[in-house]
């Protein structure tokens, strides 16, 4: 008797018992379709986070302060300890000494309830220049954005994220020249400040920071004539981030090594006191991380995949104890060990492989009904890949075969007499 032989009669054994094979199978469904779920959910956030920090513009360096404390100062900006300042951004300006810089903008950045026609938002605040439109490729839907003349005279002006705006004010309202109210509190102190509407920016989305479609943007000057913990003893603007737009990406180490060297020299250190990234650097740390995430996602889902391997062997020991005379007829009439061997460990695997298919159907269905749903106050995308389907269902049939030989090989040792002799 040869395999071909032997699926039948497996078929058959698993046919006789449907409600005992179902359950059995259950295990093998939600595994495997845990894992594909999961997996695709995983894959999807590493796209999204991919093509968000790709959508913030092109050849981008991103230069934050490197060094931390203990916030001794109840800095409502956090931790950070502000290296950069304004007059950074003004050296690296420079086009004489940096050719390849198109434009560099310094930001600042804080949260506070935004107030307007009797709703309140707790969202960020961005201080910007404007050259933050160019720099980051993002520009006013409506409306103008923040001019030289609003930074000279620090007017109380701002430009809405579009969720922002449709928040505050509703849907498909254009709130130009409306008023909003921006209340700031430092040391028990709060102070708040009318700002006019001068614009909405065009949507632009999460990226791996922020979500730029919730902030509010205001000039620079204005934020620091008004809030003093921005400003250093020496009375200049510190920032959170400074972003360069280069003219290509070749120049991203050349940029690096530079603005580097510039900026030790400024800040008087010998090792950088801040870090500095490219949109790739970003990206490859962003994939890092969701990477280990789906790891991790698929081996918790892959734990029920282990429970369900652990039904089949219950269940296949207690096949092979009530088929113990039916296993003595079978050797008494010639059927060899391997014979046997081979009927449980096709009955295993046949149970796991289509449990396995099932749950890779309804993973797949899962993962697509997921995509595009808004959780957690966050869109959810789930990207779904051969490789996902292929090691899902591999390891389903793995375990099936693991953990179907030891009942099998109990099986094919049975002494036929004594078999034969069960009740």
């Amino acid at each position: 008797m040869n395999i071909f032989d032997t699926i039948p009669i497996a078929l058959r054994a698993l046919a006789a018992n449907k409600m005992r094979s179902m359950l059995t199978m259950l295990g093998i469904i939600i595994g495997v379709g845990a894992v594909i779920t999961l997996m695709a959910a995983g894959q999807g956030a590493q796209k999204g986070i991919t093509n968000r920090i790709q959508g913030l513009g092109s050849n981008l360096l991103f230069i934050r302060p490197g060094a931390k404390d203990d916030n001794p100062t109840n800095n409502p900006l956090g931790d950070t300890v502000l290296t950069l300042v304004s007059t950074d951004v003004d050296a690296i300006n420079n086009p004489d000494r940096f050719p390849y810089v198109i434009s560099a903008v310094g930001q600042v950045f804080f949260t506070a309830p935004v107030v307007a026609n009797g709703k309140s938002v707790s969202t960020d605040i961005t201080g910007v220049t404007p050259g933050y439109q160019i720099t980051r490729n993002h520009y006013v839907a409506t409306g103008r954005f923040i001019n030289d003349d609003d930074m000279t005279r620090k007017g109380l002006v701002a430009d809405l994220g579009p969720n922002l705006a449709s928040r505050l004010f509703g849907e498909g309202v254009d709130p130009t020249g409306r008023t909003v109210r921006v209340t700031v509190g430092q040391f028990g102190f709060y102070f708040s400040f009318n700002f006019t509407v001068i614009g909405v920016m065009e949507p632009k989305g999460a990226n791996a920071t922020e979500n730029e479609d919730d902030m509010m943007i205001i000039p620079l000057p204005t934020m620091q004539s008004r809030i003093s913990f921005i400003r250093n003893p020496k009375g200049v603007t510190n920032v959170h981030q400074i972003t360069i737009r280069l003219t290509s990406s070749s120049k991203f180490t050349q940029a690096k090594d530079e603005i580097s060297a510039l900026l030790r020299d400024r800040h008087g250190v010998d090792k950088n006191d801040f870090t500095i990234e490219s949109q790739s650097d970003l990206v490859s740390t962003a994939n890092e991380v969701s990477q280990t995430l789906t790891v991790l996602l698929a081996s918790i889902a892959g734990i029920s995949l282990i429970v369900g391997g652990i039904g089949i062997m219950n269940i296949m020991l207690v096949s092979v104890t009530e088929r113990t005379r039916e296993i003595g007829i079978r050797k008494a009439l010639g059927a060899r060990r391997v014979d046997i061997l081979w009927q449980f460990v096709v009955e295993a695997l046949t149970v796991t492989m289509l449990g396995g298919l099932v749950g890779v159907g309804i993973g797949v269905l899962l993962a697509k009904l997921a995509n595009g749903q808004h959780l957690f106050g966050r869109d959810l995308y789930t990207a779904i890949t051969p490789l996902s389907i292929i090691a899902a269902f591999s390891v389903s049939a793995a375990i099936g075969l693991f953990f179907g030989i030891y009942p099998a090989f109990r099986a094919s040792r049975l002494n036929p007499i004594e078999a034969l002799r069960h009740e």
